[in-house]
């Protein structure tokens, strides 16, 4: 190694730099994420001589920027209207969710409407793309494609391609020459990254970048990947299922926490334009077993119906199990504490498992009363009425409060078929008719009230309080 050169480990999680590695980073606390690096010493740089230009911010054009459609309306809606010419996307997921599929359909949708699109290749040969996109139904002569993984060399086909649109898959493929450390790590990542948001923001062109994930479940790279990026979109779904969902955990230019969800089929992906109908099982609905209820959940600003269900049977060793599927366990846990210390729900010696069917992930807190019910539900062999929906949040007191947008999920309910809710009692703040619960008469539903967890219990499985 040369005298020039020198190495430190930089954290994957924050992007601190330590002069050695330890197994703990020193400023987010985050175990096993150092990583070490090549950090080339170059002599340092006169500043140019022009300054940027300094203005006013209301003598900056205010003409709104025209998005383009990306030929698929969920996704459209995830990003805030369509796609912000310009900006930087990362799109993240499991590998074979379906990240390069719906990035090439959405390549040949915006060829086909006469916009030049460049596909960078960094994992796949040009052979294998045309293989793909003839499954898809993609063709155009719009929809250009160059492999590489060399960082200036595909830089340098954006410069002469000039695309409006740029893809490339993966961000972790690309390497620099001026750069020891090998393709993929903190620094690799972090360059490429640094290349793109400059063509980006210099040529007006909007670029997706394809990030991998690490076995734990994050974004593998250094935490500034995410903040370099206008948009972080995290692709989720069971591999056994067929759904996948699209989700904004980051977004300067529309809400986050907004879902998108596709179907995964022979030609690609195809939106689905009622999740909730989706998600639900029409015979179950009607024919309620223990252990089962029906939720309204919010994603975004979108309520979906999704069905809980719940198993309590006796534990045949020392120490009960308490599994989750698509649930916090340490929530789930907080759950039955409060189940047991304020509905009399005695679950101490039983083991407990919880399900969200359909692989969804529920992490809102209208979910807490819904799965409170689940568990009471199975544990007295008591279904729960059909046409019935639950949701509010759960206190450690034992208190069910009210959530934010209630009176569009009552609707959503009433609009698939559900004729009652339980719900918590209005707070008397006003909130509830805006923001929270509200009264159901829009809703058409009847509208069952209840301040505590016991209370809710008895009105879900129509018992004596």
């Amino acid at each position: 190694m040369s005298a020039k050169t020198r190495t430190r480990f930089s954290c994957t999680a924050c992007g601190a730099a330590a002069p050695k590695w330890g197994g703990r980073c020193p400023e987010c606390g985050e175990w096993n994420t150092l990583v070490e690096e090549v950090v080339e010493s170059r002599s340092r740089r006169k500043r140019s001589g022009a300054a940027a230009p300094v203005r006013p911010l209301t003598e900056v054009a205010a003409t709104e920027t025209r998005r383009l459609g990306s030929g698929f309306e969920e996704l459209d809606r995830l990003l805030g209207g369509g796609i912000v010419p310009g900006a930087l996307y990362l799109v993240a997921g499991e590998p074979g969710v379906g990240k390069s599929t719906l990035l090439l359909q959405v390549a040949g949708a915006l060829a086909g409407e006469g916009r030049r699109v460049l596909f960078l290749a960094g994992e796949e040969s040009p052979a294998q793309i045309r293989i793909r996109a003839d499954r898809l139904g993609v063709s155009s002569d719009r929809l250009l494609v160059a492999a590489g993984t060399a960082l200036d060399a595909m830089m340098g086909a954006c410069e002469s391609a000039r695309p409006e649109v740029v893809v490339c898959d993966s961000v972790q493929t690309l390497y620099d020459p001026d750069l020891s450390s090998a393709p993929g790590s903190v620094s690799q990542v972090r360059s490429a990254a640094g290349a793109f948001q400059r063509f980006c923001k210099s040529s007006g062109a909007t670029a997706f970048l394809v990030g991998h994930v690490t076995k734990g479940g994050g974004i593998a790279g250094p935490k500034t990947l995410e903040h370099a990026v206008d948009a972080v979109l995290r692709f989720e779904g069971d591999l056994h299922h067929d759904f996948r969902v699209l989700r904004a955990r980051k977004n300067r230019f529309g809400a986050t926490r907004e879902i998108a969800v596709f179907t995964m089929g022979d030609a690609g992906l195809a939106p689905v334009a009622n999740p909730s109908a989706f998600f639900l099982d029409p015979e179950r609905r009607t024919t309620p077993v223990p252990g089962s209820v029906h939720v309204a959940s919010l994603e975004g600003t979108r309520p979906l119906l999704i069905e809980i269900q719940a198993l309590v049977s006796s534990s045949p060793w020392g120490t009960p199990q308490r599994v989750a599927g698509g649930f916090e366990s340490r929530r789930l846990s907080l759950l039955l504490a409060v189940l047991e210390k304020r509905a009399g729900i005695d679950l101490g010696g039983r083991d407990v498992f919880l399900n969200v069917v359909g692989g969804l992930t529920l992490s809102e807190p209208a979910a807490d009363l819904g799965v409170i019910v689940a568990l009471a539900s199975s544990q007295r062999e008591r279904p729960v009425r059909p046409g019935t929906v639950v949701f509010g949040e759960v206190g450690l007191t034992g208190e069910v409060r009210a959530v934010r947008l209630g009176s569009a999920r009552l609707r959503e309910a009433a609009r698939l078929g559900f004729t009652r809710a339980v719900v918590a009692a209005p707070d008397g703040r006003g909130a509830a008719d805006s923001e929270g619960n509200g009264s159901g008469n829009d809703a058409g539903l009847r509208i069952e009230t209840s301040d505590s967890v016991a209370g809710a219990v008895a009105l879900a499985l129509e018992e004596s309080a």
